[in-house]
């Protein structure tokens, strides 16, 4: 549903996303917050595809603190947000080939030290966790903190959040440009015009183009695609079968339900901003990556899709006030990690733009590592 554009705003947030979304349900009780979504269903091309889940590692050491930060509000909300947690549990294992033992002790050494709860595994630990693993796949850290997060459920939260808040969410109103005149932005919405003091770049893979839209030098986002696939399989894999990664990123499966796993060959293939679409040959190579680690038998190819991922050259997310242009600012970058890290973002920068400080473990995350001024 499309709420009435106002004529005048405090923040214009671009992208309904989780990045957008969540800003909005931070923002929207201190300011005069709109939310503008090109298409007709908010979250439609990352977030509405994500196979999400909360993994302390994922992302590696630098993302590690909006992870952390974000866990409490995943897992237990405030009441008046939700109901019931987003989490449900569910372990992970990061796998490794005989002949990539280094790496496997590596990874586990450097989350060990940042005080994560690694257990090094190998050879008949492995087969009770992976049923049917081949014997070379016998090097593994196991994190039992992992959980998968219930995306729609969260995403559907933070717009009614927001809503109730005040803020207003646009759907079908793409964002065609802006000038800076004066200390407000005037905005080409749809055919409409928007005045608004701040203008927050939101836009997922399309954050470089909103940049340039108005004005604005870009940072660099590029969109990836990635693929995902629901199998059906000819063995019974238990639905709790802990996330399997590879620790060379090229694969990663986890059960689904009974006998049904999902599985992603990990790609990361470069795209302009699109609709996307799984390619056969990443669906080809995605099983045939897992049939290498483990002795499944493949009954049916039940689904498969693909959405975009987006990255800053240094694959860290961007948020903040761009170092250049006054009244824009910078959401994007969340990777494959946009999810897990939602809840730290959105009230790091929500505080910046006029909310109350974080409190908690959000509050002792330092923002100046993922400043856009680092690509000044």
């Amino acid at each position: 549903m499309t709420d009435a554009p106002p004529s005048a705003i405090d923040v214009l947030i671009v992208g309904a996303g989780i990045a957008g979304a969540s800003l909005a349900a931070a923002l929207a009780p201190w300011r005069r917050v709109m939310v503008i979504e090109a298409e007709a269903t908010p979250g439609y091309h990352a977030t509405g595809r994500s196979a999400a889940f909360w993994h302390e590692t994922y992302g590696g050491a630098r993302v590690q603190p909006l992870s952390v930060a974000s866990f409490a509000t995943l897992n237990r909300p405030e009441p008046e947000f939700s109901d019931q947690g987003f989490l449900s549990p569910r372990a992970a294992l990061t796998i490794g080939h005989r002949s990539e033992v280094a790496a496997v002790d590596a990874f586990a050494a450097e989350f060990t030290a940042k005080g994560v709860e690694v257990v090094r595994m190998a050879g008949a630990d492995i087969a009770e966790k992976i049923p049917g693993v081949r014997p070379d796949w016998c090097e593994a850290a196991y994190e039992a903190a992992c959980s998968d997060i219930d995306v729609g459920a969260l995403h559907a939260a933070y717009l009614r959040a927001a809503r109730r808040a005040g803020a207003v969410i646009a759907t079908r109103a793409p964002f065609e440009s802006a000038r800076r005149i004066g200390d407000e932005w005037q905005v080409q919405v749809g055919g409409q015009t928007i005045r608004a003091a701040l203008i927050v770049n939101a836009a997922g893979a399309w954050a470089d183009r909103v940049a340039a839209a108005c004005g604005v030098a870009p940072v660099g986002i590029q969109p990836y695609r990635r693929t995902v696939i629901q199998l059906r399989l000819g063995v019974p894999v238990p639905a709790n079968l802990p996330l399997v990664i590879h620790v060379g990123g090229e694969f990663y499966f986890k059960g689904e339900s009974e006998g049904r796993v999902w599985l992603s060959p990990h790609d990361e293939t470069p795209v302009d901003p699109h609709d996307a679409a799984p390619e056969e040959i990443d669906v080809a190579i995605a099983i045939d990556r897992m049939q290498s680690v483990v002795d499944w038998p493949i009954a049916a190819v039940e689904r498969k899709w693909a959405g975009l991922r987006s990255f800053a050259p240094d694959r860290i997310p961007v948020f903040g006030a761009d170092p250049h242009q006054s009244g824009f600012v910078w959401c994007a970058g969340q990777g494959g990690f946009g999810i897990q890290t939602a809840p730290a973002i959105a009230a790091l920068l929500a505080a910046d733009l006029g909310a109350p400080p974080p409190v908690g473990a959000i509050a002792a995350v330092d923002p100046a590592p993922f400043a856009a001024a680092r690509f000044a």
